[in-house]
């Protein structure tokens, strides 16, 4: 396992639009070993193929406090949404930033996990945002182009004067 390069926003290749897993072997399987452990490494709650700079429809979740409870899901598709909330988001690719963005309240995935076998998962609040949050990054796209212009303008130039201060 190997703890792998997070890209960091505004990166042109996090809005690479991932391709589908066509079989799952076992180069996916370990993709997904040191995706897992570079989430856990971060520290973070998900980590999107794309964020490593591989552009295939691979994501690892684990939400749980004890971060023993890895979800997989390869070549994912909301297949239903309901209801709509707002929270704050924050993501591995824009470190220490965190805003609110509006996502859908539930959702029913359909997905593979790492053995290629299918499955359906209805999610609501934490976990559907972190799902939906997700996908984002395989469509190429981060949390902070829900927002505004403005915000998205001071969000860039808040990260190059960071990114300035530690060269």
């Amino acid at each position: 396992m190997a703890i792998l390069k997070i890209l960091q926003y505004p990166d042109k290749r996090l809005h690479k639009v991932a391709r589908k897993v066509e079989q799952v072997k076992e180069a996916t399987r370990e993709l997904v070993c040191d995706m897992a452990e570079t989430m856990y490494a971060a520290p973070g709650v998900g980590l999107a193929a794309t964020q490593v700079d591989v552009h295939e429809q691979i994501i690892v979740l684990d939400i749980s406090e004890a971060h023993n409870q890895l979800r997989v899901f390869i070549n994912p598709e909301v297949i239903a949404s309901s209801g709509e909330e707002e929270g704050e988001e924050g993501c591995l690719s824009v470190p220490g930033i965190y805003e609110n963005v509006r996502r859908a309240e539930k959702v029913t995935v359909r997905a593979l996990n790492e053995k290629g076998d299918s499955f359906t998962l209805e999610a609501d609040g934490f976990l559907a945002v972190c799902i939906q949050h997700e996908i984002d990054h395989l469509r190429g796209k981060v949390f902070v182009e829900h927002l505004s212009q403005l915000k998205q303008i001071r969000i860039r130039a808040k990260l190059k004067k960071r990114l300035r201060e530690t060269l």
